[in-house]
């Protein structure tokens, strides 16, 4: 297989080569400057540097007398690619740039060995941008060879007047024979070794605007349309696209169902999952008037959303005196959540269903000045609708996580014209901001994660006093929102610990709390003493397990509980929120599943600020120590604190960001 896999790999790459001669022997060469390659071979040895997409003809400078290098990543197109670089005397470094992902992609090696070749005589070819983009933004790595090598980057682009272009996320170009070919060179760009981080992110703008300016200046002089061989991702960041035919099949497909949304919201009701009373506020009716004021829509889309974007509300009414906030949400518990905590000016809509029909009516009552999404709730026709009512629309608190990330790049045609219609996006990381802004999105800021910034939920003193009086003296681990299959694992290492602390309580708050029934039997069937709090307001003393089915409790249990094992990261479900355990005293462990807040679990276990367990038996050891050693577990509580200190400010970051779009309106 290894062997077919080369071959075919060179075959490519020789008929790659074939091509690439075909176009230079069929087509006619223009150059600026006229002395362009002349110019090259007096600053050899150089950086040759192009734009990713654009390189098929950049071996046609080569003057065949002077060594030249290449560097070409480490995977099977770059293969290709490097194999008709050799048939063009051309040496190859591997390895390339990883950007902002952890992925070694032999980043390290590709620079050593690119200094090594220009200090031994070899001018390097290389593009400027980092798969997987976005595009056309010059990374810092070429700056760095450049610095330590004191060799000069060339800005150079190659165009000709025929060519194809792939919807890649470079927009891959493929030159076509008999053809006009223009060949633009910018100024040498020089780095100084004693550069420093300003320095060097001030000349790798400079390197990317020199590259944009030669590009445009290569299509412009063989008349060819620049637009046909721009990214996709810029072209929407410009102008969003209309929506692609799969947007318009999701549209017409839910347009059609709409005779089946009473079943299934009657379905949903059963379940505890819909408010009957509410129901017309999910098929877009108002159950209340619009004030006459400004009116910010925030839509968040469930309890942990709402949670964090709370604070924000009070931070945008008190920019706006006169000012409303309607908060929508899609589920029962964010809209307990809302009725308690919304603070005066603010109220509480279900969002309605995605349905066109139910969006129009929504928007046409509440004609909003402002509207911000929070994190992954992309609702695609409420989306459209509103951005085609010229209201603004800004994403916040900005998440996926890496299947998202990777799903979405994937399905391009169906992202861009959603995330190149928000005004602002305010991403929690580096990632996230990348592949959002490899989809359209024109103003993408990494803020940081809204959720280090939020109060933690309520405690009810009351309760909290009950409670502790019930279990003095027992040693309680917390589950909180856990998901199904981690009951499991955690009844388990029950057992274990239970052989330490026999007085051992576990306090599991379910994610959803109409699994208690279900979980009770389970846990029962298992041997164990169990209680719901929903049936037994006070844990018994022999009480093993005690399942809080309840709503809005979970700051009372998180203050009670010297230890909180927080959920769905057992399983492969991505991990909750541990801020607000940590911001009530637990310490906190978790499983290997926590890739929703990959930076907050980063810097918590990093810090030591959080234990990672990983099975049932590593669960016993790590919670039975957090048990018995109150050195250990204040250790772990002050390493916490100690880093979400440092993660703290994107609440300020996304108020500073959305005050233009207020104040746009004529505020």
């Amino acid at each position: 297989m290894a062997g077919t896999k080369i071959a075919v790999t060179r075959f490519g790459g020789r008929a790659l080569a074939r091509l690439i001669r075909y176009v230079a022997r069929s087509s006619e060469f223009i150059y600026e400057p006229a002395d362009l390659r002349t110019r090259l071979r007096a600053t050899h040895p150089c950086i040759i540097a192009g734009w990713h997409g654009q390189f098929m003809l950049t071996c046609q400078l080569h003057p065949g007398d002077i060594k030249v290098s290449a560097m070409v990543a480490r995977h099977g197109d770059a293969e290709l690619i490097g194999e008709a670089m050799r048939q063009f005397n051309t040496d190859l470094i591997r390895g390339a740039g990883a950007g902002t992902r952890k992925r070694d992609r032999g980043g390290a090696a590709a620079l050593r060995g690119a200094v090594k070749a220009l200090t031994s005589d070899s001018s390097l070819v290389m593009t400027a941008d980092i798969p997987p983009g976005p595009a056309r933004i010059a990374g810092a790595g070429i700056i760095m060879i450049a610095k330590f090598s004191g060799c000069p980057i060339v800005p150079v682009a190659a165009a000709s007047s025929r060519f194809t272009s792939f919807d890649t996320w470079s927009r891959m170009t493929l030159n076509l024979p008999y053809s006009k070919v223009a060949f633009v060179g910018g100024e040498p760009i020089h780095v100084p070794r004693d550069a420093d981080d300003a320095m060097i992110e001030e000349l790798r703008r400079k390197l990317e605007s020199d590259l944009n300016a030669v590009t445009a200046r290569a299509y412009e002089m063989v008349g060819a349309d620049l637009e046909r061989a721009t990214p996709l991702s810029q072209l929407a960041a410009i102008t969003p696209p209309p929506p692609s035919l799969g947007l318009k099949v999701y549209a017409a497909g839910l347009s059609a169902l709409r005779p089946a949304v009473p079943l299934l919201l009657n379905m949903r009701e059963r379940q505890g999952k819909e408010d009957k009373a509410r129901r017309g506020e999910r098929l877009g009716f108002a159950s209340r008037q619009r004030p006459d004021k400004t009116l910010i829509w925030v839509h968040a889309a469930s309890v942990g959303e709402t949670n964090s974007v709370l604070p924000l509300i009070e931070d945008l009414l008190k920019t706006d005196a006169s000012a409303h906030v309607l908060l929508t949400t899609g589920t029962t518990t964010s809209a307990a959540l809302a009725a308690r905590r919304l603070p005066e000016r603010a109220f509480h809509q279900f969002v309605p269903l995605d349905v066109p029909q139910y969006t129009a009516r929504f928007l046409d009552h509440w004609r909003p000045d402002l509207a911000i999404f929070t994190e992954s709730d992309i609702w695609p026709n409420l989306i459209l609708a509103t951005a085609a009512r010229t209201v603004p629309l800004a994403l916040i608190n900005a998440r996926m996580s890496p299947r998202s990330m990777k799903r979405w790049r994937k399905n391009g045609r169906t992202g861009r014209p959603l995330f190149s219609r928000f005004n602002v996006v305010l991403a929690q990381n580096d990632s996230v901001a990348r592949t959002i802004k490899g989809l359209g999105a024109p103003n993408v800021i990494v803020a940081g994660n809204l959720k280090v910034d939020a109060p933690p939920p309520p405690v009810d003193a009351d309760t909290l006093a009950r409670l502790k009086a019930a279990t003095e003296d027992r040693p309680i681990l917390l589950a909180a929102s856990t998901h199904p299959g981690e009951e499991a694992i955690i009844a388990a290492a029950f057992s274990d610990m239970a052989k330490a602390l026999p007085q051992l309580l576990v306090i599991i708050v379910p994610r959803h709390p109409d699994r208690g029934p279900a979980l009770a039997a389970e846990l029962a069937g298992r041997g164990l003493i169990t209680e719901r709090r929903s049936l037994t307001p006070l844990p018994a003393r022999d009480t093993q397990f005690y399942i809080a089915d309840t709503i809005g409790e979970l700051g009372t249990f998180y203050a009670l509980a010297p230890a909180a094992l927080v959920g769905g990261s057992l399983v492969e479900h991505g991990g909750q929120n541990p801020i607000e355990a940590i911001r009530h005293g637990a310490a906190v462990l978790t499983g290997p599943h926590h890739h929703n807040f990959r930076e907050i679990y980063d810097a918590l276990i990093a810090s030591g600020g959080a234990r990672e367990v990983k099975s049932a038996d590593e669960l016993a050891a790590t919670a039975t120590d957090l048990l018995t050693n109150a050195d250990a577990a204040a250790k772990v509580r002050a390493n916490a604190d100690g880093a979400l200190g440092k993660l703290g400010g994107a609440l300020a970051k996304t108020v500073t960001a959305l005050k233009p779009f207020l104040t746009a309106r004529g505020r």
